[in-house]
């Protein structure tokens, strides 16, 4: 098959989640680098793909999509040959519900918490450490009953939440006290395929 393109920018956990999934599915894939420094999500061509000027974007053979969590719906259902997306009514509301955790608590904790170290926002660094370790207490307790965030195989779920907990260090946000999450990451990275987000030496990053 062609490869699928994705536009992305290599820093990004968004764009992260997207290239993971691809990787784990074994799809041949062209990455497009898009200059975020640059400006380059804002211009015309870009825009085109997606009207918000956000990476990461697929094109497979023509069909466009934005959104990271929406790509990875596409991707399971279509490639994955019902291993990454449970069918099954409850089995899929689990896996819509860290979908929804991934967008909302862990991008306003620890992916917010990044991005003051390693691209300067302006957020308040001590309310959004301790936000995330909020966050991150829950998501250990929930870990503690299955060895995967929606049961016992893993999910686009897992795709979805791993790259930004992944690296919470660079926003210093130490994951020591959460043992089950070192333990899920560690079985996010053994997974065949598996491929991870350069890591950026900032915050806790720096001594690691």
């Amino acid at each position: 098959m062609q490869a699928i393109k994705l536009y992305n920018f290599p820093r990004s956990g968004h764009a992260h989640r997207v290239e993971l999934m691809l990787s784990l599915l074994q799809l041949p894939t062209e990455l497009i680098f898009v200059d975020l420094a640059k400006g380059a999500h804002k211009q015309p061509d870009f825009l085109a793909l997606n009207s918000f000027g956000q990476v990461p974007v697929l094109d497979d053979q023509g069909v466009v999509l934005a959104d990271s969590n929406a790509i990875l719906v596409y991707l399971a259902q279509k490639y994955g040959n019902g291993r990454w997306l449970p069918a099954d009514p409850v089995g899929a509301a689990k896996v819509q519900r860290w979908l929804s955790v991934a967008a909302g608590p862990i991008a306003f904790g620890p992916a917010r918490a990044r991005l003051i170290t390693v691209f300067g926002a302006p957020y308040n660094a001590e309310e959004v450490i301790a936000y995330s370790h909020v966050v991150l207490k829950v998501i250990d307790q929930e870990l503690a009953a299955t060895p995967y965030l929606a049961g016992t195989e893993p999910t686009i779920a897992d795709v979805s939440a791993y790259s930004y907990i992944a690296h919470a260090p660079e926003g210093n946000v130490s994951l020591e006290d959460y043992a089950n999450i070192r333990a899920w990451l560690a079985r996010i990275e053994a997974l065949p395929g598996f491929v991870g987000m350069p890591r950026t030496v900032a915050g806790l990053q720096k001594t690691a």
